[in-house]
């Protein structure tokens, strides 16, 4: 569906934009810049462990969030903000595991007891047309949060371009049959009014999330704070 170019995301301190992996670099740097954003709520002397966590779709690097998360915070914040983000269809289950998905752990564990330099865990959502993501941790800070919130986004993926399939514009919607069959899926505006697939009901709108077009998913795929 979308292009060889690798979509670049842009930091939330400085505007610049970056590649996924060039943005885990770069954070590194203009994070030490941002006690500006601190929120005056928090006393400048409560200091906290926070964690830079990468945040990758298991199967498609173009889709990726770079997320400081409060260490005092339960996983079962960061399960609320990937639903809200990216994932959020039909309620379906979910968990975090360790390397693959017998090793649970509870989503009531605090992220500080599972989260250190080079850690990595998975987490699933809906365990039939599932969509798996990949969490590492990237770094580790002790200083004032920088929202009241447990989960600051510093860089996400810009969504990636798609072109369509009969003129190479670019795209707008994405269709369910055509993608189901393994043919080219995604046309402009002008293309989709005369498509002739509607086995798999009316084509949907695409969003930069990678659980597009799994269960019915239409977005809207945005940030819950």
């Amino acid at each position: 569906m979308s292009n060889n170019q690798r979509p670049k995301g842009n930091c939330a301190f400085c505007g610049r934009s970056f590649s996924r992996t060039g943005m885990s670099k770069h954070l590194k740097v203009c994070r030490e810049k941002a006690n500006k954003y601190a929120t005056t709520e928090i006393n400048s002397s409560d200091k906290i462990n926070l964690f830079h966590l990468l945040v990758q779709d298991a199967y498609d690097n173009d889709f990726w969030l770079h997320l400081e998360m409060s260490g005092n915070a339960k996983l079962k914040e960061l399960d609320k903000y990937l639903r809200a983000i990216w994932l959020e269809c039909c309620d379906h289950l979910s968990q975090f595991s360790y390397d693959g998905w017998e090793d649970k752990i509870s989503k009531n564990t605090i992220a500080e007891k599972v989260f250190e330099p080079g850690v990595e865990i998975d987490h699933i959502y809906d365990f039939g047309d599932s969509s798996e993501t990949k969490i590492k941790v990237i770094g580790q800070r002790k200083e004032v949060a920088l929202t009241k919130h447990p989960i600051f986004l510093m860089a996400r993926n810009n969504p990636p371009e798609y072109t369509c399939k009969e003129c190479g514009k670019k795209a707008k919607w994405l269709c369910l049959e055509c993608m189901y069959n393994n043919e080219d899926d995604s046309f402009c505006d002008e293309h989709i009014e005369f498509h002739p697939h509607d086995e798999y009901g009316e084509p949907i709108e695409i969003v930069n999330s990678p659980r597009l077009g799994l269960c019915g998913y239409n977005g809207p795929g945005i940030p819950p704070y």
